[in-house]
């Protein structure tokens, strides 16, 4: 596993996060009654200090009513104010030592504020979703909310029993006792703190495909009557799970779910080992295919290998658009080629302002950065070749699995397996901002085995 690196505050984000510790492990018990939107929840929290002692450090958590905070057993003194949660422990705690955080908190959670819109906890009309790109974790839980501090997670959910529990793991257990049902997940593998999805609704569960295809149990979580609809969207997950492993290595978590809600949502949201999915992306017709393989993707590029800070966010959502031109070039559409100059297109009628390498907080989730982040990929894979990309790819899942990067790191990384130096295609396509020529290939796709039928 790659050792995750230490880096200051977020420059996007300031106020999200505390970069003088670290947090191992997160322990959620929550209660959530969905008519009310009451949500009372207990977090024990395994963090180890930085290499300076600690005689005060802070958490993020929205306005909720705190009832009990503990350090180690003993009652610090602390502030809760502006979704920051303050403690200052009755002793500092010493350089590089372990420590525990306890927090009681209950209330009606609701989204934070975000220049795009509500993020997190959302209420709907039957039941509770999840979606807390880029700082809406703290909607819900007290969390140290950088994307590079990653941990494992235990979270517990009770509600009534109408409603089903889905997060992102491995469920452990699923216990009912009078008119309520305590579900249990499991997720062992580190995870950002944006990455802990959960969804609460009334869904009938659905295997996909054979369990042993691909060696990942997959299964969808639908409302009953969008399941026919469901079965032919996403028949061919299962057939991507098999021609991703092949090409980025794989798969990173012990399985992978899919939720689709009732309610229809602007764009499907990854969590880790879980992707969320809106009414309006089943429309039995596959509409929404490219996006189906999008959401996978992220397992491997942003969930598992993870960002340093939101500066990188290209890395994300670059190799995620170039997951859904390969799945398209080796499931019998368009080729890469074909969908690159496609997109070459689209971002040369836009303005020519925007840095793949450094955004800006505005422009995190612009369309450019997706489509240019997509053909900076393609430009890395037409300058290597196709057995170097694929053997760099695989490589780079591997050595960083379940740690943070930056633009820096892969640069080093592609380098390796380039017999020409890298650096004009990636200071053109990820430093620079004028669009570049549209790469192209030397020779025609490497021949790979179509997926499975």
């Amino acid at each position: 596993m790659a050792v995750q690196q230490s880096v200051g505050p977020d420059p996007y984000f300031p106020a999200n996060g505390d970069p003088r510790y670290r947090v191992h492990r997160y322990e959620l018990a929550l209660d959530y009654r969905p008519g009310p939107n009451r949500l009372a929840g207990t977090a024990r929290i395994n963090a180890i200090a930085g290499r300076a002692a600690l005689p005060e450090f802070q958490l993020n958590l929205a306005d909720f009513r705190i009832g009990r905070v503990r350090v180690d057993g003993r009652q610090p003194h602390y502030t809760h104010r502006g979704d920051r949660l303050r403690i200052r422990p009755a002793k500092p705690v010493r350089p590089g030592a372990a420590f525990t955080v306890e927090v009681h908190w209950s209330g009606n959670p609701k989204p934070v504020a975000s220049p795009w819109g509500g993020l997190g906890w959302e209420e709907l009309t039957d039941g509770a979703l999840v979606a807390s790109q880029p700082v809406g974790a703290p909607s819900w839980y007290p969390c140290n909310d950088r994307p590079a501090d990653k941990a494992s997670y235990q979270i517990s959910v009770t509600t009534p029993s109408a409603y089903a529990v889905v997060a992102g793991g491995r469920l452990l257990t699923r216990t009912t006792k009078a008119s309520t049902t305590t579900w249990v997940y499991e997720q062992s593998a580190p995870t950002s703190s944006y990455l802990v999805g959960l969804a609460i609704g009334k869904y009938q569960t659905v295997l996909l495909g054979d369990p042993g295809f691909g060696g990942v149990p997959q299964h969808g979580h639908i409302p009953a009557h969008l399941l026919p609809a469901f079965s032919r969207d996403f028949a061919r997950q299962p057939m991507m799970m098999d021609l991703f492993q092949r090409l980025f290595g794989p798969y990173p978590f012990d399985e992978y779910a899919v939720v689709v809600t009732e309610e229809e949502l602007d764009v499907p949201v990854e969590a880790q080992g879980l992707s969320l999915f809106g009414a309006n992306h089943v429309d039995g017709a596959r509409g929404s295919e490219r996006l189906v393989a999008h959401e996978l993707a992220h397992q491997w590029f942003g969930n598992s290998v993870s960002i340093a800070d939101w500066r990188h966010i290209w890395l994300n959502e670059g190799f995620a658009k170039y997951a859904e031109w390969l799945w398209s070039e080796r499931s019998g559409g368009r080729s890469a080629q074909q969908l690159a100059a496609a997109a070459h297109r689209l971002v040369s009628s836009l303005p020519q302002d925007l840095r793949l390498a450094d955004p800006g907080r505005k422009s995190m989730f612009d369309d450019r950065l997706y489509e240019r982040g997509g053909l900076a990929v393609h430009a890395v894979r037409c300058a290597l070749g196709d057995d170097a990309f694929f053997r760099m790819l695989r490589g780079w899942t591997l050595l960083h699995r379940g740690g943070a990067v930056t633009t820096a790191t892969f640069a080093a990384h592609a380098a390796r397996f380039a017999s020409e130096p890298l650096d004009e295609v990636l200071d053109a396509w990820v430093y620079g901002t004028e669009l570049p020529p549209l790469p192209t290939q030397s020779m025609p796709p490497m021949p790979l085995a179509p997926p499975n039928p």
